[in-house]
C-alpha cells in the first residue's frame, strides 16, 4: 500500500469495536468495512470524483462491466455481517 491512513483515537475505537462484533482482527475488520461501503454508497458520485482510472477493473464502485462484477469479491460476506441502521 502506498498509504496509510492515520486513524483518530475515536476511529480507532469505532474500528476496534466493529472487529469485536464482527470476532475480526482490526485490518480485517477495515476491508470488510471498506466492501461493505464499496455496495451501498452512491458509485456514480465516486466515478465522478475518482482521480485514479487505471483502478477501474477492480474498484467496488466501478459498475460499469469494466472487467469486474458489480459486487465487491467479499460482498456477500460482508451483507451477511452487517445490518444498516435506519
Amino acid at each position: 500500500m502506498a498509504y496509510t491512513p492515520e486513524l483518530s483515537q475515536k476511529q480507532s475505537g469505532t474500528l476496534r469495536r466493529i472487529a469485536w462484533a464482527l470476532e475480526l482482527p482490526m485490518t480485517k475488520a477495515m476491508e470488510e468495512v471498506l466492501n461493505y461501503v464499496g455496495t451501498v454508497i452512491d458509485n456514480k458520485k465516486v466515478c465522478r470524483a475518482c482521480k485514479d482510472k487505471d483502478f477501474c477493473s477492480y474498484c467496488p464502485f466501478n459498475h460499469h462491466g469494466k472487467s469486474r462484477s458489480t459486487k465487491p469479491r467479499n460482498a456477500s460476506r460482508a451483507d451477511k455481517r452487517f445490518s444498516v441502521r435506519r
